[in-house]
């Protein structure tokens, strides 16, 4: 093992049901209607994706553009009082970049884990911190947790991802990384997907003895 690589929402905040919550409530007051299936489908798409996904399939009467700015604002809005960091997630942090070297792989944009990184006192200690914004496609696609194996120059297959949903799981996997699952309780991951897992934890706090 080279390095370790963290998935941010739901693995090191507690924000998906906070993502889920602001999309709604834009989505209910822009025109659109909430389907079944669009809280799972968006989890893991960059903003593009995902604001396209709110006018495309959702039926949001603004443009991606104008629906992207108007939800990160809100979710900005709600990081100013202070992230909802998981318990023990910056302590797991501190103990596993003790050993290797860490970076955050995230469908969040850069703004959200820039305010993770400071509220928590981890920017030092993160070598490497890559936005879905800033690769060609989100998860399931590989390409974010390539573009964090590139930018700590290892090879993927050398990592380990930490990661709770089934598209952020495809997308370690598909990049070859060694993957630990810590379920998301609020929304579980696939089943044929966490069997494919190299271990399940079910507290972030457990990584440090476990990850080799």
């Amino acid at each position: 093992m080279d390095a370790v690589v963290f998935d941010l929402d739901g693995v090191l905040v507690d924000s998906e049901r906070t993502w889920d919550e602001v999309r709604r409530a834009v989505v209910a007051e822009h025109g659109g209607g909430w389907t079944d299936p669009a809280t799972r489908a968006m989890q893991g798409m960059s903003t593009p994706e995902w604001a396209r996904y709110l006018v495309g399939e959702l039926g949001v009467r603004l443009t991606p553009e104008h629906v992207a700015e108007v939800v990160i604002d809100e979710m900005a809005k709600r990081y100013a009082e202070g992230p909802p960091v998981l318990p023990g997630a910056p302590e797991t942090v501190r103990a596993v970049a003790g050993r290797y070297p860490v970076a955050i792989a995230s469908s969040s944009p850069p703004v959200l884990i820039n305010a993770f990184l400071e509220a928590t006192d981890l920017t030092g200690l993160v070598r490497v911190a890559v936005s879905s914004e800033q690769v060609a496609a989100g998860k399931p696609a590989p390409d974010v947790y390539l573009r964090a194996a590139e930018l700590l120059a290892v090879r993927p297959e050398s990592c380990a991802a930490i990661e709770d949903t089934t598209n952020g799981m495809r997308s370690a996997l598909a990049a070859g990384m060694t993957v630990y699952a810590v379920p998301n309780p609020h929304f579980p991951p696939d089943p044929a997907v966490l069997e494919q897992v190299a271990l399940v934890l079910s507290d972030i706090r457990d990584l440090p003895a476990k990850v080799q």
